[in-house]
Formats: C-alpha cells, sequence, structure tokens
C-alpha cells in the first residue's frame, strides 16, 4: 500500500508540474530567451525617416503606454493570418526595380514591393485590427550571407515573433536564422534601439 501510494503521488507531483508549465490560453511557459535583448538608442534607418517624410501619419508617436500583445490562440490566428495574406498578394521586387533608387520604404500599393514594404503592410493591418501599435514593430536584421533584411517584430506576452516575407510561419525571433541590428522602440516608432545578441546587455527604457 505505501508503495502504490508513493506512486500516486508522485504521478500527482508530475501532472501538477506540467500544469504549472502552460498559461491560461494553453501556451508553454514563457522562455526567457524569446523576448530580445535590446541595448542602448541607435541610429534611425533612413527608409524610415524618408517613408515618415511622406506619410507623416503613420509615425506619430504612441499616445498609449507601450504594451505588448496577450497572444491567446485568437490572436496568434489573426496575426498568422495577415502574415499569410501579405505575403501571397504582395510580389517581391527590388526598390532599383520599382523606383530607380537602392532603398525606398512605402506600402506595396500596386501590388509589388521589397522586405520593409511587407513589414509596413502587415503592421498597418495589425493596426487596423486593433492591435496595438507600440508591439509593431519594424526590425532590421541580417541574413546568413550577410545581406541586409527587414521583418515585423510582434511584442506578446509569450515573447517576441517575426513575420518574415520569406516564411509563411510566425516564429520566435530565436528560432530564425538571421541576426538580428535594431529595431524600432516601444515607446517611439521614431526611436530605434540596438539588439543585443552577446553575453553583454545594457538595456535601455522601455523595450
Amino acid at each position: 500500500m505505501r508503495g502504490f501510494l508513493g506512486k500516486k503521488f508522485w504521478i500527482l507531483v508530475v501532472a501538477a508540474a506540467a500544469l504549472l508549465t502552460q498559461s491560461n490560453n494553453g501556451f508553454a511557459a514563457i522562455d526567457p530567451a524569446g523576448i530580445a535583448p535590446l541595448g542602448l538608442e541607435t541610429s534611425i534607418p533612413f527608409g524610415w525617416v524618408d517613408f515618415c517624410q511622406r506619410h507623416p501619419e503613420e509615425c506619430q508617436d504612441n499616445d498609449q503606454v507601450a504594451q505588448d500583445i496577450n497572444l491567446t490562440s485568437e490572436a496568434l490566428r489573426k496575426i498568422s493570418q495577415v502574415n499569410l495574406q501579405v505575403n501571397k498578394s504582395i510580389d517581391p521586387i527590388t526598390d532599383q526595380d520599382q523606383w530607380g533608387v537602392i532603398d525606398q520604404w512605402d506600402f506595396p500599393s500596386q501590388g509589388r514591393g521589397d522586405c520593409e514594404d511587407y513589414a509596413l503592410l502587415k503592421r498597418q493591418k495589425l493596426i487596423e485590427s486593433g492591435f496595438p501599435k507600440s508591439a509593431l514593430l519594424i526590425t532590421v536584421v541580417k541574413e546568413q550571407n550577410g545581406d541586409g533584411h527587414s521583418v515585423l517584430t510582434v511584442k506578446t506576452d509569450r515573447g517576441d515573433y517575426v513575420l518574415d516575407n520569406l516564411n509563411n510561419q510566425v516564429r520566435l525571433w530565436n528560432k530564425t536564422n538571421y541576426r538580428f541590428v535594431k529595431r524600432q522602440s516601444q515607446i517611439s516608432p521614431n526611436i530605434w534601439v540596438a539588439i543585443e545578441t552577446g553575453s553583454t546587455v545594457t538595456l535601455y527604457g522601455v523595450n
């Protein structure tokens, strides 16, 4: 009898531990590595500055306290839907081929664009869907071959997720093959902060 009770006790302990690793919305417990470590304020990409001159309404400072998205199953479904929809609806083209310049950020109104244009449209659509602007951050990364690339980071209470025109799957930032360089700050889309992927991190304000 003692052995039987001991076995039941450990079964209950294991079951309780499993429950503790899940949140109320059914997601696994957050991994600290799923949150990108931020460094100091850094330079603003010229493409964003130029974009803001043409679309000032898109670049106003956030009028609310920085907040993360509550990543419920419904929210994740909507985020994934927007990522896939934009990826499928836009034909990739370089700025040189489309505009005759090396770098120009804009909405892909003609159904064509490069990586920044995909990210800007996803940001716009998610804002229109009710997600907080402060959680939708344009991010500059480096591909494995060293080429520059841009994605949209979605700040959630379950980690930092990436929406990428090169991948239809929404993934945690540390599950990609990119070297993260910098992104918008949650306190203002016109402040950019470095992303520190090394062992030493100096936090800057609100991520």
